[in-house]
């Protein structure tokens, strides 16, 4: 495989990890800077199809509500691959609920990463 062909493998990956790192020291600003201005950001909520948000200003505004639900949210990652510009992230995702009861969920996030941006996040989960 060629170098330049090997490096978009290596920037989608790393963005991918990079953005996870992010979500678990709850940085949204660290999480949109791994994002393209025109992302699309498919949640896996409400169910059954989930709802899309497009654009940074609004990727941010769910997160910031993600995390002020979800307190102490932390993302373990169980498998992650990729091909090409798109990555394969395989997670579990524990939380405490306001209620202070421990919380967790498993799911799948596919991504695809441009120009070593992530401009495409689709989310899906158990359950």
């Amino acid at each position: 495989m060629s170098p330049v062909r090997m490096s978009k493998f290596e920037a989608a990956m790393r963005a991918v990890l990079d953005f996870n790192k992010a979500f678990n020291r709850r940085d949204l600003t660290g999480m949109m800077e791994l994002v393209s201005d025109d992302c699309i950001f498919e949640s896996a909520h409400p169910a059954p199809g989930g709802k899309p948000y497009r654009g940074k200003e609004e990727i941010l505004a769910y997160w910031r509500d993600y995390f002020n639900e979800k307190h102490q949210a932390q993302r373990e990652i169980e498998e992650v691959f990729s091909a090409g510009e798109r990555c394969i992230l395989r997670w579990k995702s524990t939380w405490v609920s306001a209620g202070t009861q421990k919380e967790n969920l498993r799911g799948v996030d596919l991504f695809q990463a441009r120009d070593g941006l992530l401009d495409q996040i689709l989310s899906y989960v158990k359950g």
